[in-house]
């Protein structure tokens, strides 16, 4: 008994031990509690929601909903887009070339979205190449100098950012400049990570 017990406290204090400074805290990372990113009227800082009894509910909490319209999108939107998670939407949200794209419709950008992020509805996207960097040009657009952008909308089960992220390909927009976190506004918010409004 005294063997069995030795054995199974030594490796969860050795554990313990290394956790960081923060580790009764929620961090995002293990070494990072909360990131800065710059967004319109001033930095806002992302952290994740400290109490650890926290719950998603409402329409966060649904799981089943009709398909069409609200059918499980792919990893991958369109060849050339790469598929990002959490942590390398927060890296994006830090870099100033970058732009974050809420492609939901202007309700839900209101209701609640990623700090630093703005509003680009996915029935209105082609209209705003110009402010990512393309050019009107008599056949179209001219997007040789496109600046990377990550699309997102409400979750892996949300069409909005995998058509906008299409259509902006088909205006001739480089698919290589294009980052999709699919994850969305339902797994930001399972995350329990910052939303704008609340």
């Amino acid at each position: 008994m005294k063997t069995i017990f030795s054995f199974g406290v030594a490796p969860i204090i050795a554990m313990c031990l290394a956790l960081p400074a923060f580790a009764d805290g929620v961090g995002i990372s293990r070494d990072v509690m909360a990131v800065t990113v710059p967004a319109e009227g001033g930095d806002l800082e992302i952290s994740r929601i400290q109490d650890q009894d926290n719950m998603v509910e409402g329409e966060w909490a649904l799981t089943s909903r009709a398909c069409p319209p609200f059918c499980i999108q792919p990893m991958a939107p369109a060849e050339g887009v790469t598929t990002i998670g959490e942590l390398e939407l927060l890296a994006m949200l830090e870099d100033p070339e970058i732009l974050v794209v809420d492609s939901r419709i202007p309700e839900n950008y209101e209701a609640g979205s990623i700090p630093g992020a703005v509003s680009m509805p996915y029935t209105e996207m082609v209209d705003h190449l110009a402010e990512l960097g393309c050019e009107i040009d008599f056949e179209g657009w001219d997007c040789e100098a496109a600046r990377p952008v990550a699309l997102f909308c409400n979750g892996p089960w949300c069409g909005q950012s995998p058509t906008a992220i299409r259509r902006m390909i088909e205006a001739g927009y480089p698919p290589e400049q294009i980052h999709y976190y699919r994850g969305g506004m339902q797994v930001w918010r399972m995350l329990g990570l910052t939303v704008t409004g609340e």
